[in-house]
């Protein structure tokens, strides 16, 4: 099962901010998800092949013609933080 620390820690990741009954709920609903991937992790899948999508679909793209820029301000306006009009995330060591 898990815990309400881990699903915490997912939901930070996300930057998702969840209300305590809705970590209850994600909670749960993970825990259906690692129960099926659990139960697939059952089958014998030797001889099937990968596949990205079960059905044959096509993709349908837009055509690919230039548009005006997105203004600086617009795009950082749901940044969580910026720096001198840039973006600003977390050192990688």
């Amino acid at each position: 099962m898990i815990s309400e620390e881990q699903v915490r820690h997912v939901a930070n990741l996300a930057r998702l901010g969840l209300s305590d009954e809705e970590v209850a709920r994600m909670g749960g609903q993970l825990d259906a998800i690692l129960e099926s991937i659990e139960k697939i992790q059952e089958l014998d899948l030797e001889n099937v092949p990968p596949t990205a999508n079960p059905l044959r679909l096509t993709n349908v793209f837009r055509p690919d013609e230039p548009r005006p820029e997105l203004d600086r301000d617009d795009a950082l306006s749901a940044a969580p933080e910026t720096s001198d009009d840039l973006f600003s995330v977390p050192r990688i060591d």
